[in-house]
């Protein structure tokens, strides 16, 4: 499997405009720029907004703005996912050209059906279309996956292994409303930006290994993961948009800072500056983490 060396370093933050930023929200975009930063690399931001169902209008400039208050500025333009839609096209172009992908028919309903008369675990896709749709229109795009076990070192998990196709099944890559899925994009993204390091929270490790079999199947490299743990709510789950998690406020940047560094395992900074937490910040991260 072909992989980036660790330099040059190119990590990136990649926020979907669902929502205002989050203190999780937050914690992961410290945790990428402390990982670029500690490796001497490029920090890049990814706005990923091609859901127009989920997105909100001026969510993804108001997410660039509070960044920029805490100090976290991209060191290239941002980018956007609407705007990169035809890269996206050809990807899948080239899936189904290499026998990688095809068209499935199949509603949610009928998925749920078949797993529970094959005894499928929930969710699994259980291949109905692979031999085509007999007729009827094609609904969702999908990857063909491979009955083959996927592993990868995560950088503080250690080693992970996922059969896809027994645990997932052909997962979708372009869904029935026409919108692009996240693990076609992301892949795509990563590999057009030429990203070496994948910093983000654990609740994502599940999908790695799909977009590593993406990876493989369209010949990008394959980059380097970092699954840091999450920000818990008071009832034990993680914070997030869709659990409508407090958004941040720019009023005071630096004690928010100082509130979440203790969660990556530090001690308190007590710094009386950004510029002064970022740079122990640096320091301490690069000693323990780099």
């Amino acid at each position: 499997m072909p992989t980036f060396s660790v330099f040059p370093y190119r990590g990136r933050f990649a926020p979907s405009p669902t929502g205002l930023l989050h203190q999780g929200s937050l914690f992961c975009a410290m945790a990428t720029w402390l990982d670029a930063r500690a490796h001497d690399g490029t920090w890049l931001i990814r706005i990923e907004d091609i859901d127009p169902f989920r997105d909100i209008p001026g969510a993804g400039d108001a997410i660039l703005r509070t960044l920029a208050d805490f100090g976290l500025t991209s060191d290239e333009p941002v980018v956007r996912q609407s705007e990169r839609l035809e890269l996206y096209e050809a990807a899948l172009k080239t899936l189904e050209d290499r026998h990688r992908a095809y068209g499935c028919a199949c509603t949610s309903h009928e998925i749920k059906t078949e797993d529970v008369r094959l005894g499928l675990p929930a969710g699994v896709y259980p291949g109905t279309c692979r031999g085509g749709t007999h007729g009827r229109p094609v609904r969702s795009h999908r990857f063909l996956t491979e009955d083959r076990v996927i592993t990868f070192t995560d950088r503080r998990l250690g080693r992970q292994e996922q059969n896809v196709e027994k645990a997932v099944g052909d997962f979708v890559l372009k869904r029935a409303d026409g919108c692009w899925a996240y693990q076609l994009a992301v892949v795509v993204d990563d590999a057009a930006q030429g990203i070496t390091d994948v910093v983000r929270g654990e609740d994502l490790l599940t999908s790695t290994a799909r977009q590593i079999e993406l990876q493989e199947a369209l010949g990008y490299p394959t980059p380097r993961y970092l699954h840091i743990g999450l920000i818990l709510g008071e009832d034990g789950e993680k914070l997030s948009k869709q659990r409508k998690a407090p958004e941040i406020t720019s009023d005071d940047p630096l004690g928010l800072l100082e509130k979440l560094w203790p969660y990556f395992g530090f001690s308190p900074l007590g710094a009386d500056t950004l510029d002064a937490f970022w740079k122990e910040a640096v320091r301490c991260w690069k000693a323990r983490c780099a």
